[in-house]
């Protein structure tokens, strides 16, 4: 197991490029989703993924009853169509892992599965939840990033593993 310092330089530029594939288990249901923010950081005295979830999304109904989630982050510039894929269609209509033409694989600690093939994973414990209204926001990044008022809430995930 690595600290999640050790790919954060990776794990930044992939999810500011191309992205990274964020995965949840509700039940039966298994979806993942293309992130393009988040961040690493150390909140309560644990490594922390926060991975902000729009509303609207159907990953978010599944994330706001979970307790766990997975981020699988591709080699730098790999899986770029299926990451597209799974950024421009939903989950509530199909199972987007199959028409994306991904495999998922076991977790060492959680039970949200991992996209298999990706470069680093995060196994991640929601240990809290932080939805963003407009004054969290500043008015010109409000206007830029929410022009339809569909914002997203923070997912605060204690990293459990992190590896290769």
């Amino acid at each position: 197991m690595y600290s999640f310092g050790d790919y954060a330089k990776e794990t930044l530029e992939q999810l500011s490029g191309k992205g990274a594939f964020l995965t949840v288990k509700k039940g039966d249901k298994i979806n993942t989703m293309t992130i393009g923010w988040g961040s690493l950081s150390q909140y309560w005295g644990y490594e922390v993924f926060i991975a902000p979830v729009r509303t609207s999304r159907y990953t978010f109904e599944m994330l706001k009853d979970a307790d766990e989630f997975t981020v699988s982050v591709p080699f730098l510039g790999e899986m770029s169509d299926e990451l597209k894929y799974c950024g421009s269609h939903s989950g509530r209509n199909e199972d987007k892992i199959a028409a994306a033409g991904l495999k998922t694989k076991n977790s060492e600690t959680v039970s949200a599965p991992l996209i298999d093939g990706c470069a680093v994973y995060y196994e991640c414990k929601i240990m809290g939840k932080k939805p963003l209204t407009k004054d969290d926001i500043a008015p010109e990044d409000y206007e830029r990033w929410y022009p339809t008022g569909d914002m997203h809430t923070l997912f605060f995930g204690r990293i459990l593993s992190c590896h290769r």
